[in-house]
């Protein structure tokens, strides 16, 4: 194979359009339908998405956007925690101080605090609208059963996040629902007791309770989740986009298939005629007269 010499397609452009294309490898907007597909290709933000989609999924009605709603919340909650983050200490003794000089000493502190909360109840309701639209669309049914399953590990981290950061503010009621929650959680048979101390580290809750549940808000739980959200993005895009049934994809494949033509077979008596052989009424061309081979007869 012939190796072919490399272009060099930015030559003689700005320094800019040079740096947009050492990032994106494409011009910054593609003409035809193949340009846009390769600039979706050869991105790493868009490589995820699919090259082209049915037209239906583009439409608000069909997914009413729950799961990109979803996702957003969790950049929110992603960005306000790590600036909550500069300003908390897992201590019993600072927790609750430092929650309220988020609320009066902090320049926006009580907006970044509220914003973070509201957003941990929004994601918990988007998540569940998410499912119920997906559950009640058939959109879990084959070849989606392994991303429905991953859909509803998603539902049940997102829950525990909320529960794990409930602990975070130690006051009265962060305290006793923590009570609550971990004592329903004894009650599991056989290990409910085993996990009730590996949540709280003691047999109440205290220093230790509140370490580990700040621990899972901030490294564990939200790094599980990147990496299922990652792993559920590449599943719809593998399993042929968003919100198309198998009936939809097998009409899609039936469509790009050719038809083949049937030819006629010839009736009896009727010789197979060369496909060199003129036709009746047509002219001889140059060459196809006495003989054809070139020469015309000498009169």
């Amino acid at each position: 194979m012939q190796n072919l010499p490399h272009v060099d397609e930015t030559r003689g452009k700005s320094i800019l359009h040079r740096i947009w294309y050492s990032i994106f490898r494409s011009t910054p907007l593609p003409a035809t339908a193949l340009d846009r597909s390769q600039a979706v290709a050869n991105n790493f933000f868009l490589h995820i998405h699919s090259a082209k989609v049915g037209e239906r999924t583009l439409r608000f009605k069909t997914t009413l956007g729950l799961g990109l709603m979803t996702f957003f919340t969790f950049i929110i909650l992603v960005v306000t925690g790590i600036l909550l983050m500069f300003y908390y200490v897992p201590t019993p003794e600072q927790a609750y101080d430092r929650m309220l000089d988020l609320r009066s000493a902090v320049f926006f502190g009580s907006f970044l605090r509220n914003l973070h909360r509201w957003s941990a109840h929004a994601m918990v309701l988007l998540a569940l609208l998410h499912m119920m639209r997906v559950f009640l669309t058939g959109s879990h049914k084959a070849p989606r059963e392994f991303n429905w399953v991953l859909g509803v590990v998603l539902l049940l981290l997102t829950l525990f996040m909320s529960f794990t950061g409930y602990l975070l503010p130690w006051d009265q009621l962060a305290y006793w629902a923590i009570v609550v929650g971990t004592a329903i959680a004894g009650y599991a048979p056989f290990v409910g007791d085993e996990v009730r101390f590996i949540m709280l580290g003691d047999t109440q809750v205290g220093s230790e309770a509140l370490l580990r549940f700040y621990v899972l808000h901030v490294a564990v739980l939200p790094a599980v989740l990147v990496l299922l959200i990652g792993w559920h993005f590449w599943r719809i895009r593998k399993d042929g986009g968003l919100a198309r049934p198998r009936e939809a994809l097998a009409a899609s494949a039936a469509a790009s298939i050719p038809v083949p033509v049937p030819v006629p077979e010839p009736k009896d008596g009727d010789e197979p005629r060369n496909k060199d052989e003129p036709k009746d009424g047509d002219e001889p061309k140059d060459g196809d007269e006495d003989g054809g081979d070139g020469s015309k007869e000498k009169k």
